[in-house]
């Protein structure tokens, strides 16, 4: 196996010869060790079975199983599935997924450790996802937004970016909204949380799924510090020419793992979008904050 810096890019590394079933464990832990450290791994050349895949994220973890059956893969429920295009008339999976600045899975009790993503159909001109180092961002906030989060928590919440199922459809908004927070209520964390592994300190909030700012007492910030943060770490720029944006583009064969702890990501859509289908494993590595 080989690990080189990605070129061009703010981090990342770029792994060359892992195979999943051959490759020993030290070099399954150089890779964690990599993705804790660099943030991003591509493994190239990568020709998994959907059962390789979920074995290839058992290697790093314990795979994690989506709440809603809606977005399982039909033959591995660990496996969740963005796509766009029907597989003999029917639809798998979800489409346009992730078009916000979002950390998986931020809005349950314990978030999800590691994420893999496995591009299945690859778009010729639209391709990538954008990320923001969130460890990087809070290192480089104005002393005034650090001295204001200080101490703070953040409450998430899946409700802003639900994605209607068709059974949703015809209910009272107010019935699908209930059944949300019945099924995945909102919760609270440290605004600023420490990497279990690195010891690095991240700002661990997001536009599509923080909702407010608490100081130590419960009560709402206001909500012009929330502003603030979103401002200062590129999340309200629209031109994703912000210093700290990174797109991640990705060809056929490519596999990325990323630290989900430490970067938030959004989903490149295109008002008229192409063919895409993606494949995701989440891992829980051992590791709480």
């Amino acid at each position: 196996m080989e690990m080189t810096p990605q070129p061009g890019g703010m981090f990342g590394v770029i792994v060359d010869g892992f195979d999943v079933s051959t490759s020993p464990d030290v070099d399954v832990e150089a890779i964690k060790q990599a993705v804790y450290t660099q943030k991003i791994a591509v493994l190239k050349n990568q020709k998994l079975t959907p059962q390789e895949f979920v074995t290839l994220g058992r290697r790093f973890g314990e795979p994690q199983i989506y709440y809603q059956p809606m977005y399982h893969h039909p033959e591995c429920k660990e496996i969740f599935v963005s796509s766009n295009v029907p597989q003999d008339g029917e639809r798998v999976g979800v489409p346009q997924t992730g078009k916000f600045w979002h950390s998986d899975y931020s809005f349950m009790p314990r978030p999800f450790s590691l994420t893999f993503i496995y591009p299945q159909v690859v778009p010729e001109k639209n391709r990538g996802t954008y990320f923001i180092d969130m460890g990087r961002a809070y290192a480089n906030l104005p002393e005034r937004l650090k001295e204001a989060v200080a101490g703070t928590t953040a409450r998430h919440s899946a409700s802003r970016y639900f994605k209607i199922r068709p059974t949703d459809v015809f209910r009272p908004i107010g019935e699908v909204l209930a059944e949300i927070q019945k099924e995945s209520p909102d919760v609270v964390h440290p605004t600023v949380v420490t990497h279990p592994v690195t010891g690095e300190e991240i700002l661990y909030v997001n536009d599509g799924l923080t909702l407010e700012l608490l100081d130590e007492d419960g009560n709402a910030l206001n909500e012009d510090v929330f502003e603030d943060l979103l401002e200062a770490t590129g999340q309200r720029d629209m031109t994703f020419t912000h210093q700290n944006i990174h797109l991640q583009t990705f060809e056929e064969g490519d596999l990325l793992i990323w630290d989900n702890r430490s970067l938030i990501h959004r989903a490149l859509h295109t008002t008229t979008p192409e063919p895409a289908v993606s494949f995701r494993v989440t891992v829980m590595d051992g590791h709480d904050w």
